[in-house]
């Protein structure tokens, strides 16, 4: 898997993943529990993970939705 995406907002992960799973690509948002144990102020950021071959695709539809800031740099 290959993280695409790390945030705070929870509403861009949600947005995020909404629209990853209605594309049928797979979607593992990590670190969510690590939230919740430091209380949710926000000092660990959630990872969204696709698999390396939806990789592509969800990067672009992530940009396509506008939200292209949000991705991290592509692996090399």
């Amino acid at each position: 898997m290959v993280e695409i995406l790390r945030t705070n907002d929870l509403v861009t992960i949600s947005a995020v993943e909404a629209l990853l799973t209605a594309a049928g690509i797979h979607v593992l948002v990590a670190d969510g529990y690590m939230s919740a144990l430091e209380g949710s102020i926000g000092a660990f950021q959630r990872r969204m993970l696709v698999l390396d071959d939806e990789e592509a695709e969800a990067r672009a539809l992530i940009a396509e939705a506008g939200l292209g800031a949000e991705l991290r740099d592509e692996r090399r």
